[in-house]
């Protein structure tokens, strides 16, 4: 991630990798839609990601992720679930709960 290559980090996800965003009621499916989603995310600059906490037992991976492009910064909370050495599950919590962008409506399917 902190390349900002999103399709060389997708590569990490198993093909039917489903990503999951409660807070905005989304669910990403597929590594193309996540390295595309995240490609195409409104940015300021170049992403730096500082992991904060990493915690693992098992197939479970829970990540403390404080993020910025220079303007914005956010921190995320994500639970990862691995499958074969690739992450197939993730569920990812923001500090505030928002309305789902218009323009990623293509990738993801609201709930």
């Amino acid at each position: 991630m902190g390349s900002n290559d999103f399709v060389a980090a997708s590569r990490w996800l198993t093909e039917d990798f489903e990503g999951d965003w409660p807070q905005s009621s989304e669910l990403v499916f597929g590594r193309e839609n996540f390295s595309a989603i995240n490609s195409e995310y409104p940015q300021s600059g170049i992403w730096k990601f500082e992991l904060n906490s990493i915690v693992c037992e098992e197939d479970i991976v829970v990540t403390d992720v404080s993020i910025s492009d220079g303007v914005q910064e956010a921190r995320a909370i994500t639970f990862h679930t691995v499958r074969d050495g690739l992450i197939c599950r993730q569920v990812e919590f923001w500090p505030e709960n928002y309305v789902a962008p218009e323009w990623r409506s293509r990738w993801v399917k609201t709930y």
